[in-house]
């Protein structure tokens, strides 16, 4: 009998509740408060009050306060855009890029056409610590597909990768100093581009490195300075127990054979040179004649 009570008095005290509940969303709230806190509730009614009044004029002044929709119009200009038009011959913070060579690697040659150039930047001095920070960046994306000392047999092409492009050959040698800066910036045949892992910078400080590696890959004793000893690199790979080292690097079985390179698509072939050679427009003086 003593559980059926309390389970009773239980089930009362629910009701209760769930009649309060009930009151507050028809709106009889001052009622509601007497049932679930007897007659103390008066109190308790005017702060909860209060407190709602409070957080409404708060979010109607928020909700109709004036703001501007991204890409919406708008009354309050008189070409009724929200967006504002930038002002003419405004440059952002850090992207005036005023040197083009700097930043492109090439410059508007007397027929109109780009042209590359076999100098450094005037923003980029030729020291030690540019040519070892190219050397890091170099082994560090470079190598992979054009080996550690560009002879592009890096470790891809044993995988089953096109023979990527020989930086000894005499194509390469040829090329100036800027073609390497313009290749990594855009990419060439199937190399891709490297503009977003490497900055301007950077890309300067490689093609200097690429430089500096091409003539130690083919360097004369007339160009080592007086009085410096010159070893065999065949003596030096053998005291070291790597003969292999000093031999021709052979081509892996598992490479892919390039196509013959084309050269409307540049070289490597197999996939097309970007850009094309693109013409540089030069503004016309005055207007041509009818």
């Amino acid at each position: 009998m003593a559980h059926r009570r309390e389970q009773a008095t239980g089930n009362r005290q629910q009701r209760r509740v769930i009649r309060a509940q009930r009151s507050v969303a028809s709106g009889t709230m001052h009622r509601s408060f007497r049932v679930v806190c007897g007659k103390g509730g008066r109190p308790l009614l005017l702060a909860g009050l209060t407190g709602l009044l409070l957080v409404a004029g708060c979010r109607q002044d928020m909700q109709h306060q004036p703001r501007m929709f991204p890409q919406r119009g708008s009354d309050f200009f008189a070409d009724h855009r929200g967006a504002r038009p930038q002002v003419l011959d405004t440059v952002a913070r850090g992207q005036l890029r005023d040197d083009s060579y700097f930043y492109t690697g090439v410059v508007q040659g007397p027929n109109g056409y780009r042209q590359e150039l076999d100098e450094m930047p005037a923003e980029i001095p030729v020291t030690m610590e540019v040519l070892q920070r190219g050397e890091e960046r170099f082994n560090i994306y470079c190598t992979p597909c054009h080996s550690r000392v560009g002879n592009g047999l890096g470790e891809i092409v044993q995988r089953g990768f096109k023979p990527a492009g020989n930086l000894h050959d005499q194509v390469r040698m040829a090329q100036p100093l800027s073609h390497y800066f313009y290749v990594m910036t855009h990419g060439y045949g199937a190399m891709p581009d490297y503009s977003s892992q490497l900055p301007p910078a950077d890309r300067w400080a490689v093609a200097a490195y690429i430089r500096a590696l091409q003539l130690s890959q083919a360097a004369n004793v007339s160009d080592v300075p007086a009085g410096t000893q010159i070893r065999d690199l065949k003596e030096l790979a053998t005291e070291e127990g790597h003969p292999e080292y000093a031999q021709p690097w052979p081509m892996p079985a598992t490479a892919v054979q390039a196509y013959p390179p084309v050269a409307s698509e540049g070289t490597p072939g197999m996939a097309p040179g970007y850009p094309a050679d693109p013409k540089i427009t030069i503004p016309v003086s005055k207007p041509p004649q009818k």
